[in-house]
């Protein structure tokens, strides 16, 4: 079975490989370029973690608005999911996303992952399945399994600001500091 993971270069999407590596699956690694002003740092680290585990790594570049981003971007998760479907328009298994329980963001929501699965269905006649396998984990649950397995979590980048370096102010980077994680290399 196949797992296209949606992989940002952050823990959590970073713990989607480890997790579905472990239980049998052929992982592909997606990372996609919307203009976000992190964008160079979490392709780095993305590439760094495909590297590790030796999985087919894909970039997908998007012309986008000139705005800032930062917290949460409506609209950014189904846009990532529906761009992967163009640009794998014959994949069929898992299209992987690590969302995590704790956050207010809708697009991390159980209600969200629902709806988006249902319209993946749809497309893809149960071909495609919208996979949130940390739904109802918490974000220590997530880094805890990422050092049980030994995810490396120092080739990972979570700051949602940057753009070279941890802003230590955004969600991301205080999610970080709270789980006592080393930022990046």
């Amino acid at each position: 079975m196949n797992a296209l993971v949606l992989l940002s270069g952050g823990i959590d999407s970073s713990c989607c490989v480890a997790f579905y590596r472990q239980i049998g699956y052929e992982v592909i690694g997606v990372f996609v370029d919307y203009c976000q002003p992190v964008a160079q740092k979490e392709e780095q680290s993305a590439k760094a973690i495909a590297d590790y585990y030796a999985i087919p790594f894909h970039v997908i570049r998007c012309a986008g608005p000139s705005t800032e981003f930062q917290g949460e971007i409506a609209g950014r998760n189904a846009f990532l999911v529906f761009v992967a479907l163009l640009y794998f328009p014959q994949f069929a298994g898992l299209v992987v996303l690590g969302t995590h329980a704790g956050t207010t963001y809708y697009d991390c929501s159980e209600h969200f992952t629902n709806h988006l699965g249902s319209i993946l269905s749809g497309y893809c006649n149960g071909e495609i399945v919208f996979a949130t396998p940390f739904l109802q984990w918490t974000k220590q649950m997530v880094y805890d399994f990422c050092n049980m397995h030994k995810v490396p979590i120092h080739l990972t980048w979570s700051c949602e600001v940057g753009p070279s370096e941890p802003c230590y102010r955004c969600l991301s980077c205080k999610d970080r500091e709270r789980l006592n994680v080393c930022t990046p290399e």
